[in-house]
Formats: C-alpha cells, structure tokens, sequence
C-alpha cells in the first residue's frame, strides 16, 4: 500500500473513513527469483482473485511461488505454493521468503519519503515502473543502464496535457 498517513493531512483533506489502509493504493510486485527482475503494477484491490491473476499471468504452471500468508494467495491452482508466516514473525521458511521483493519496496518507500513525498494515485503507475525498473537494471555499468533507458523510450512521448488531464 501507498500513501500518506491521514494523521499528517490537513483537517479538510482527512478522509475520515478509518485506518489502515483507507486513502492508500494497492501495489503487488513479483520477483523471478531465475533473472532477479522485478514486475510490480497498481491494482484495484487485494483480493483473492485480483492477486491470484497477477500472480497467474506471468508464470508457468508447475511454477513455485514464495508469498507471505496473506488470505489472498490461498488456493492458487496449478502452481507449487509456500509461505512465510510474516504474522507470527516468521520471514523464512526453508527455500519460501520474500526477501528480495521487501527490499524493492524498502527502495520504493524510501524515495516516496525522502524524494517525492507525494505520490499521487493517478500517477502512482509510473512511480512504479520507474523503481521496477532501476531495480532491473542496477546490475549494469553505467552506459549500459543509459543506453537501455534511451531505448526504451524510442518512439515513446509523454505529453504536458495528458500529464495534467483528469
């Protein structure tokens, strides 16, 4: 989840709906424990199916997935699945933790915090992609980083106006 406290927002910004989670957006993020890649996007909730399908689309069946115990991973269909006991401070169990994927978030958190201080919902996607990205790439020297980065926005433009549209 990401998002400000509602404790440190002005009186007429507080949602006045609870804590937790609420004024807060959903990430999930996967790490391929084979390439080390990161692959994390906003979705619209936390739910079973939500999480399951993202899980789903980029990994095969048969394939091992490491998760926290969370409810929402329960019954995933046609892939081996382990978990970790986060509730009960437990953070590896034999080959199952989630060590890397924390550590992306760790870096995530730390930029929203120390660098944007705001990430708005509306752009959150981007935010994402870019540290999913640096995270992809920090194996590489230098001008291989640039050189990737340069080719990744061939023929790609963001434009002011659909920066700012609603």
């Amino acid at each position: 989840m990401v998002g400000g406290k509602e404790a440190n927002k002005h009186a007429h910004k507080k949602l006045k709906a609870g804590r937790g989670t609420v004024g807060k957006t959903a990430v999930a993020g996967l790490k391929d424990r084979g390439t080390g890649q990161i692959r994390a996007t906003v979705v619209e909730d936390t739910s079973g199916p939500t999480l399951k399908q993202f899980v789903y689309n980029p990994t095969e069946i048969g394939a091992t997935v490491y998760t926290d115990d969370a409810t929402a991973y329960k019954g995933m269909i046609g892939r081996e699945h382990e978990t970790v006991k986060h509730s009960v401070g437990e953070w590896v169990n034999g080959m199952a933790h989630t060590n890397g994927l924390e550590s992306f978030w760790a870096t995530l958190k730390r930029a929203y915090h120390g660098v944007y201080h705001k990430m708005s919902a509306k752009h959150l996607q981007r935010y994402v992609h870019q540290f999913a990205q640096k995270h992809n790439v920090r194996d590489m020297d230098t001008l291989e980083q640039m050189q990737h980065v340069v080719a990744a926005r061939a023929g790609r433009r963001l434009m002011y106006k659909d920066l700012i549209a609603q």
